[in-house]
């Protein structure tokens, strides 16, 4: 299990300069958008590519940063009776739900986005913007993304497993949303 622990301990260093990524992609997303904002009103002028510029680093954001998200257990549940139960139940109903649930959902969106990601880069597909951007980076973020969802999901098997066994010490608290 030690081999398998350090693979997922890698992966989650793999998530984390994905996010690095991801925070950069905000950060510059806000930049333009404030120059865009600036340049329209202010100068009346205005140019498909750094509007289209936006939404690459919004999917950036998106793509990359989940992975993260998924890491530090912040993600999106349904929690009916998981504040409920004690630690290790959590970690049962965490395992069922990469199992049957995120692992399919993510591994499928990975299939079905490569092929689609090709075709844009053997095409050099482009926006039908006048002065639009090239699609395939945009495109490349889908199975990068998800791809990158599954390690971690996988990774966070691995731990949980390794929690269940007493072999790593995993922060299992979980704060109910406020609503």
């Amino acid at each position: 299990m030690s081999g398998l622990l350090k693979l997922a301990l890698g992966v989650d260093w793999l998530s984390g300069r994905l996010s690095k990524i991801a925070g950069w992609a905000v950060l510059l997303a806000s930049i333009i958008s404030a120059g865009n904002a600036f340049v329209r009103y202010g100068l009346d002028v205005s140019s498909n590519a750094w509007l289209e510029i936006q939404w690459y680093l919004f999917a950036a954001t998106v793509m990359l940063g989940a992975p993260l998200v998924l890491k530090f257990n912040e993600h999106v549940r349904v929690d009916i009776l998981y504040g409920k139960l004690s630690s290790r139940g959590q970690v049962y109903v965490d395992i069922f739900g990469l199992l049957f649930f995120l692992l399919p959902v993510m591994g499928l969106m990975t299939w079905l986005t490569w092929p689609f990601f090709w075709k844009m880069l053997e095409s050099g597909e482009m926006s039908g913007n006048i002065g639009g951007l090239i699609r395939w980076p945009a495109a490349l973020l889908m199975p990068v993304g998800f791809g990158a969802m599954v390690l971690q999901g996988l990774a966070e098997i691995v731990k949980r497993v390794a929690f269940l066994r007493g072999e790593f010490a995993m922060n299992t608290h979980y704060e109910k949303p406020l609503q």
